[in-house]
Order: structure tokens, then C-alpha cells, then sequence
């Protein structure tokens, strides 16, 4: 992939003086090409472009964002190694959660020598588009998954509601190893379903390295149309069984436009978290972020 347009520098977001603790856990860039991104499809017309540090930094100053972790869209090596050169460019983005080839034999080659990046936090499967629905029992991929802890990585678990006791059988065989679940595992908001996805994300939550990003929830819900009622029940479920200590903001960027602006999920995080303590709230923002991705 060829290295980033100039414009696509980005200043690091200014310290806010009401916000220092935001830090937003999950954004993503990218230059659209329809082959390469086949997931964006025309029913997602907001989101055929390009996307980059640059249009990301003036949504940050205005939301008192300081940082963000810039995760894996493709998975492709290609991409995690342009992620880590945007980092390295814009002193805003904190990490890249990138994507590695887990389930080859050269996976701890090709992790380590990524892992010569301070920026590099995590690592990401998309998970959620295996066909085979025991793919997290593969003994090859989970050798991979036994790399990171050696290297200090993060493992950021991408699967919907369906896949949660399989995940559960996953983290087991990882006790060392850090997960976070993204997007709360996608819980069926547009269908208002609360079980069974509520009794298996409790179970998951009992493993204690195990956090939980409060995100995506918007494109779970019904378009445009959700409420903050809407999305309640799912992140108080979040807050209560894995606590404000291991949970994270994270927006989800630019895929949460196909639901709500950036401005409108950071006001709908600030109004779903405050009935915690300001120290709760601090864990939220950003504390836990920076203690799982050592920020």
C-alpha cells in the first residue's frame, strides 16, 4: 500500500481542560477501494471513501478525545504495517490493533518483527465472518493466539452474539493472554433482544482478562433511530458484570456514521455512564484503555 497523502497528518488532539482521561479504544482508517473492502457495500454509500487521521483530528478536538487506537479493517499484512506508519506519523493515534497471519507456521516470526513497533498493542481476527463455526477450536490458530502473551500483545476478539460460548472455551485455553471483545459482542438491539446474549456475556465476563470496549452498539440498533433508552440495557449489562474497570470507550469510526455522528455516540457514552463516580467514569474514558493496551 503506498504511503499516506501529506494532508493526512494529523496534530496530536490537544488536552481538553474538562476531559484529560478520553482516549478513544477503537477508530479505523483507510483509502476505499471496492476490491479491497467488500464488506462496505452500496448500502453504505457514507462510507465509500477514503478515511483518514486527518478528517478523524478535528472530531477529536471537538469531543475532548486525546488519543485512539486505530484497529485492523482488512486483514492483510499490507494494511497493519500502512496503521503502524500512520502512527508513527500522528502522535494522536496511541496503538494500532493490527491483523497477523495467526494460523501459519510464521506467525511468531511475522509477529515478532511487527512487535518491533512501540505502537503495536493488539491483534485482530475478524472472527465474525468465519463460515466455520468451530474456528476458534483451530489448533493452528490458537498456537498464534499463544504468541502474543509471549510479546505482550492484546487480542481483540470480533465475533456476534452466537459465537459468545465459543468464546467462552477460547479464552479458556488463554488464561495468560489479554482479550478485549469489541462492540460488546453485538448484542440484537434493532430486534431489542436482551437474552441469551446478557447470561453468556456475564459468563465471559467472570475471566478477569477479559475487557469489554463500549462500542458499535449504534449500528446494532435501528439506524438513525435509536435512542439512548434504546442502548441501555446493553451497556449497563456491560458496566455491571465487567465492571468500569475493564471496560472502554471506543467509537468505531467511521462505521458508526451509518448510525450516528462522532459527536452524537461520545454525548451518548457521556449520558450511559453518568451515574458511576468520576473515578468510574475516568475508566471508562480512558484509564482502562491505557492499562490493557499499556498506553
Amino acid at each position: 500500500m503506498t504511503a499516506a497523502p501529506s494532508n493526512s497528518a494529523a496534530p496530536e488532539a490537544p488536552r481538553p481542560a474538562g476531559d484529560p482521561h478520553w482516549i478513544d479504544a477503537h477508530n479505523h482508517f483507510w483509502r476505499f477501494e471496492p476490491g479491497e473492502y467488500r464488506w462496505i457495500d452500496d448500502s453504505m454509500s457514507v462510507l465509500r471513501r477514503d478515511y483518514l487521521p486527518g478528517d478523524l483530528a478535528p472530531l477529536l478536538r471537538a469531543s475532548g478525545v486525546r488519543a485512539t487506537v486505530a484497529v485492523q479493517a482488512r486483514q492483510t499484512l499490507e494494511e497493519t504495517e500502512w496503521l503502524l506508519s500512520l502512527a508513527d506519523a500522528n502522535a494522536a493515534i496511541a496503538a494500532v490493533v493490527g491483523w497477523v497471519p495467526l494460523a501459519s507456521p510464521r506467525a511468531r516470526e511475522v509477529v515478532g518483527r511487527l512487535a518491533q513497533s512501540r505502537k503495536l498493542r493488539g491483534v485482530r481476527h475478524v472472527v465474525q465472518d468465519e463460515e466455520d463455526p468451530h474456528f476458534l477450536e483451530r489448533p493452528d490458530f490458537n498456537a498464534g493466539i499463544g504468541v502474543l502473551a509471549e510479546l505482550g500483545l492484546v487480542y481483540d476478539l470480533l465475533i456476534v452474539e452466537r459465537q459468545l460460548p465459543s468464546a467462552v472455551h477460547f479464552v479458556d485455553r488463554h488464561p495468560d493472554q489479554v482479550f478485549v471483545l469489541d462492540h460488546a459482542a453485538k448484542p440484537r438491539i434493532r430486534e431489542g433482544e436482551v437474552e441469551p446474549w446478557r447470561a453468556h456475556v456475564r459468563e465471559l465476563a467472570r475471566r478477569p482478562n477479559v475487557y469489554c470496549k463500549l462500542s458499535g452498539l449504534v449500528t446494532e440498533a435501528a439506524g438513525g433511530a435509536w435512542t439512548v433508552s434504546d442502548l441501555r440495557p446493553y451497556a449497563e449489562t456491560v458496566l455491571e458484570v465487567f465492571g468500569p474497570s475493564r471496560v472502554m470507550f471506543g467509537s468505531d469510526w467511521p462505521v458508526c456514521l451509518l448510525a450516528s455522528p462522532y459527536e452524537r455516540w461520545v454525548e451518548t457514552v457521556r449520558a450511559l455512564i453518568a451515574a458511576l463516580t468520576p473515578a468510574e467514569r475516568a475508566q471508562v474514558e480512558g484509564g482502562t484503555a491505557r492499562r490493557a493496551y499499556r498506553l
